[in-house]
């Protein structure tokens, strides 16, 4: 093979790794839609859509549980939709609490033209809780959110008043969620890509990276935590979540759980994760 040739197989294949690390940006930032209502499920509930004469509304399934019980917000992760909590739904409804489970914005059947990473999904954490203020006046409300869904409540842009949050697999930075998943694919050598991406996301979003930082938000939560993780995280790693909980405010309790990873804790845990869960809401939404 000719030098010649040589060098134009390699100009062609570095072209084409950078066109693709481009595109990661867009392809990350892009809607994760699923006609979720379509779904056939036994759980006995009633599909609702919020605030009703919004441009983009938040869409989710509502739950009556006992009164004076509390109700519960039920907020998913990234790229998913009220599917995953629905399990929780379940147990959380079997003892009298109320539920609403959300598809966050451009998740599920709620619109949107941009995953943002906590900082427009915290909009749809807003339209959620004051739609359950709405709905349930005399109630008291918590909230569970799960990796972004968590994020969302951290960030919300008002202080929403809730009586209880559940937050779990929770990043402190949007810098080392990125540079966590980066290393998981590329190895140590996923660190170099970091700033490129995290290039993407600020122009895709037209959003300050120094915005979706959660660590630099949970001191306003002003409201009972407890936050939850796995030894065995390497996307939100055990040092980074002992970060966030020395950054909250009290009450605040933390559960590590051995050998849990970055997914669904109540599929992991089981009924340790239930009694846990139902313990910290009884202290504090009855």
């Amino acid at each position: 093979m000719s030098s010649r040739r040589f060098l134009i197989q390699i100009l062609s294949v570095t072209a084409a790794i950078l066109i693709s690390l481009l595109v990661i940006g867009q392809l990350l930032t892009g809607p994760a839609s699923t006609a979720v209502g379509t779904l056939v499920t036994d759980f006995p509930a009633k599909p609702v859509q919020f605030p009703a004469d919004a441009e983009f509304p938040v869409h989710g399934w509502l739950v009556y549980g006992e009164p004076d019980k509390g109700v519960v917000l039920l907020i998913h992760s990234i790229r998913s939709n009220r599917l995953e909590m629905l399990s929780r739904a379940r147990f959380l409804n079997e003892r009298g609490y109320s539920v609403l489970l959300i598809d966050l914005q451009a998740h599920g059947e709620s619109p949107g033209k941009r995953i943002t990473f906590g900082a427009r999904e915290s909009e749809s954490v807003d339209a959620a809780v004051a739609f359950l203020r709405e709905t349930f006046p005399r109630e008291k409300i918590g909230a569970i959110g799960v990796s972004l869904g968590a994020a969302a409540i951290v960030l919300a842009k008002h202080a929403i008043k809730l009586d209880a949050v559940i937050l779990e697999s929770l990043h402190p930075t949007v810098e080392e969620a990125v540079e966590n998943r980066l290393k998981l694919h590329f190895g140590e050598y996923g660190s170099a890509l970091l700033p490129l991406i995290l290039f993407q996301f600020s122009f895709y979003l037209d959003i300050p990276i120094g915005e979706l930082s959660p660590i630099t938000e949970i001191d306003n939560l002003n409201t009972p935590l407890l936050l939850i993780s796995g030894t065995n995280d390497a996307h939100t790693t055990l040092p980074e979540t002992e970060r966030l909980f020395a950054a909250a405010r009290e009450p605040k309790e933390i559960w590590i759980i051995p050998g849990a990873g970055h997914f669904n804790m109540h599929s992991y845990a089981g009924r340790a994760y239930e009694d846990r869960i139902l313990a910290f809401l009884f202290q504090y939404l009855r």
